[in-house]
């Protein structure tokens, strides 16, 4: 498993804006083999931004990167920080991929199933 992360530092008034364009925009990420999931997280409020992350899973690294190199991420990407008046963020987000060396599950939760 793959997890690719994206931190932004998004400026306390624009908050709504960015998660509107999230909420709105098309996704892409079905379209290729390895996806697993995606998350929106908004974290912790700072003096000036507040934190989000977009939280993606894939069965592996390469997909990953496979993914990174499609049309359907240039499509997906085409209009990120454009269409607004002003900036919603704090420079550009850091990327972190983490590759999973270990993975616990609830037992109850898959006997639930």
């Amino acid at each position: 498993m793959f997890i690719a992360m994206n931190r932004f530092k998004v400026i306390k008034d624009r908050t709504e804006a960015f998660e509107e364009a999230w909420l709105t925009r098309q996704s892409r990420l079905h379209e290729l083999p390895g996806f697993v999931e995606f998350h929106l997280l908004k974290g912790p409020e700072r003096e000036d931004h507040i934190l989000y992350v977009s939280h993606t899973i894939w069965n592996s690294k390469d997909e990953f990167t496979a993914w990174t190199n499609s049309e359907q991420f240039r499509a997906a990407h085409a209009n990120a920080g454009t269409g607004q008046d002003k900036p919603k963020t704090i420079g550009h987000p850091e990327f972190e991929g983490f590759e999973a060396i270990q993975t616990v599950t609830n037992p109850a939760l898959k006997a639930a199933e």
